[in-house]
This record gives structure tokens, sequence and C-alpha cells, in this order.
């Protein structure tokens, strides 16, 4: 039975350095069985249950407009609160201002004071909440802007539904590790940061919001935009083999729609990389061998009785060993030209019960449990053969995007000439 995924809230902190922006990165304490030990990370945890105790001492800002703000019913001010009071536990800066609306200065306090207060904060919310009324503080949650928001891959251990928010430093304090959860820290301009040459130990998380934030050239550049973002929309990577081992695959890359299609649990039989010959079984009536960089895939469809269409045949028999049943026909998505004679021999050769078969727009393909509905289309002015599989509404398109005619179609997923299958776009 698969782990609740706990809520969690991170705060980003910056500030400006002689060269550009820079970002606050804590390091991990080494722990065995933690995946995560020794990463460089920004201050952040779980949302306490008692985090909602703290709004009486919040201003700025109050849960209806957190709650709004981050697309809650309500509880949002929940995670601004979590977010400020992990960063005083783990790097010892509080997000507070005074009567006079001014944020608290700890640098001139004696150091055993100091500590004598993160020591209270870390003993529950409750105690951060005693200490913010003895010394007549409130919780300056106008500091921060909400910036993103991730949820770990399914599949992974652990899971956590995490809120990200960025904050300008304030100008009279020092970072200090808690030496439990953090033992250093260190300031570094994001795409330094980034960069594998500087070696750190970076979750995916932490690398892909190092990389977004190296867009900026300065603090109050990034927090303008922040501010600005009127959607933010959830990441939630997905894990995946290729040749460099399992890891996560983000929204944005070609394989994510494939791998959330195939693999929703995140089990780890989807791919974020296609090598020649590899075979994915896309569905019960789909069958893809991908071809090689510079050719196009081959994808078997059928399925019942045993009888499959074999779409764009692979040369050199690359899909020979893959097929998954009897070849009842070969077609071709190229509409302007036909193979040369040695390649119909050659593929005659390897499925000599198939019939090659070069149908015309309008006509439909039958075989037990797959309907084909051929039309054509232009890919950069080549006419291309079309197929569209009804029972699964997936378009074979023969070329490497949906044509524009197709977008509002029929297909509900596009199988392209090379690349991964993607949803239609509607």
């Amino acid at each position: 039975m698969p782990r609740p995924i706990r809520v969690a809230a991170s705060l980003i902190l910056l500030r400006d350095g002689a060269d550009g922006m820079e970002v606050l990165l804590l390091r991990r304490a080494e722990k065995a069985n933690d995946q995560n030990s020794g990463a460089s990370v920004f201050p952040g945890g779980v949302v306490d249950a008692h985090d909602r105790r703290l709004h009486l001492m919040c201003k700025g800002l109050d849960d209806a407009a957190a709650s709004a703000r981050l697309g809650l019913p309500d509880g949002g001010l929940d995670y601004y609160a979590a977010a400020v009071r992990e960063c005083f536990e783990e790097a010892g800066v509080l997000f507070a201002s005074d009567a006079e609306d001014r944020l608290v200065e700890l640098d001139g306090l004696p150091p055993s004071r100091l500590e004598s207060m993160r020591h209270a904060a870390e003993q529950g919310t409750d105690a951060l909440l005693a200490m913010c009324e003895a010394q007549g503080w409130r919780l300056a949650m106008d500091r921060l802007a909400y910036f993103s928001h991730w949820l770990t891959p399914p599949g992974m251990p652990r899971r956590f539904d995490t809120r990200f928010f960025i904050a300008q430093m304030p100008p009279a304090q020092a970072v200090k590790p808690d030496g439990r959860e953090t033992v250093a820290h260190m300031w570094l301009k994001p795409a330094e940061a980034a960069d594998p040459r500087r070696g750190l130990k970076l979750m995916n998380v932490t690398r892909r919001t190092l990389e977004e934030l190296a867009g900026f050239g300065s603090a109050a550049d990034c927090m303008a935009h922040a501010r600005a973002l009127t959607r933010i929309v959830l990441n939630m990577p997905r894990l995946a083999d290729g040749p460099a081992g399992r890891r996560a695959v983000n929204i944005d890359e070609a394989a994510y729609e494939e791998i959330g299609h195939l693999d929703p649990d995140g089990k780890g039989h989807a791919h974020y990389a296609l090598e020649p010959g590899l075979v994915t079984r896309l569905s019960a009536r789909v069958v893809r061998v991908a071809g090689a960089a510079d050719s196009h895939h081959g994808y078997f469809v059928g399925g019942e009785g045993g009888h499959w269409a074999l779409i764009d045949p692979l040369p050199h028999g690359l899909a020979q060993n893959a097929a998954p049943g009897q070849v009842k026909w070969l077609l071709w998505t190229a509409a302007g030209t036909q193979p040369s004679a040695a390649t119909l021999d050659a593929l005659r050769s390897a499925w000599p019960d198939a019939a090659v078969l070069w149908p015309q727009p309008g006509d439909t393909l039958r075989l037990a449990g797959a309907t084909l509905h051929v039309s054509q289309a232009a890919d950069r002015g080549v006419p291309v053969r079309q197929f569209l599989l009804a029972e699964e509404r997936m378009l074979f398109t023969g070329c490497a995007a949906a044509p524009a005619a197709h977008a509002t179609g029929e297909a509900e997923w596009i199988a392209p000439a090379s690349g991964f299958i993607f949803r239609a776009q509607r």
C-alpha cells in the first residue's frame, strides 16, 4: 500500500552578490538509509498540523488570501508559516517584523540568546508562537512570494507535495545551519550551483529550480516575477529507465506524456530514451519498434485474433523479431513514394504471408479488434498517409508532429514517425 503524500513547504533565500543574484543552499547531514543524505537543498520541511496556530502571529497575509494564491479552499497560510518556521530552524533566518514593521535584526543578539530562541522554536510551533509574543514580533508573510509547486514522482518510497516560496535575505541576519539536519551552507549564483562541474549533490527539483532562477539578474527581478504570476502549474516528474539508469523525467521533456500513459504508478517500466530496436507495448493493440536516429519507427497494430498490420516497416529486419503475431498487412505513411523493389523483396521474405497495401484517403481497414481509418496530410509539403486507430483514438501521422488538421480532430494520442507518443492538442 503506498504511503500517504505529505505536504511540505520550502523557502528559497535570495541576495544580490557582486556578480549577480545568489541563492542559499544548505547541505544536509549524512544519514544512513537516506538517498538525499549530503544533498544541497533549500530550507524547508513538512507542514506541521500545528502550523495553523502561527496564523495568530502572521502579518501581511491572511488565510483567505494565502489559500487563494495557492489554489486551496483553506489552509494556505499553513504553508507560508511552515516555510518561515523551517527556515528559522534549519538556517537561523527569521522572517519577522517588530512593532514598527521593520524586519527584526538578529545579528546584534548575544549568541547564547539566539541559540536559546532557535532551540525554543525547534520544540514546536507553540514555542515559536510564545517566542514571538514575548518579543512583540509578527511573522512577516508579506516578504514571501509563491514561486513553484512540485510533487514527488509516483513510485518513490516517500512523496511530498511541496510549495516553494522565495524571499530576499533579511539585511541584519546571518545564516547558521542547525548542525543536525543541516551542517553547512553556501551562497552561489544559481547557474553555478546547477553546473555539474560544481559537484553538488542535487535533487531533481533543486536542480530544476536553480536552472529557472538562473534566468534572473537580481533578487528584486525574481521577486517581481513571482508576484506577477497568475497561475503556477503543478510539476510532477515521472520515473523512467534509460541509458543513464532510472531517473526523474520532467514535465517539459518529450517522453513525459508517454511515461504517464504507460506507467502512471511509477513502477519503472517506461523509458525516457528510444534506442534503435527498443520494443515498447504502447497498448494491447499497439507495439512500437524504435527506429535509428535518422529513421522512422515501425508500429504493429492489431491484437485480437493474432493478426497485425505493420505500419512503416523498419529496414534491416529490426522489427522482425518483435512481431507480436502474424503480420497480415504492410502499410506505409509515405504517400508520394514507394519502397524500392529490393526493400519489398526483403520484407516479403521476412513476412511471406503479408499483403502490401496502398490504401487511399477515406478507406477503412479492419482487423479483429482494430479499425484503421485512412486519411492524408502534408509534412513540410510532402504528402503523408495517416492511420487513425479508432478503438484507441491514436493517430499514426507519418511525421514528427501532429498536423494542424488533426489538432482538434478525432485523435487523442499522436504516434509520430519518430519520438514519443503524446496527447493531441485541443
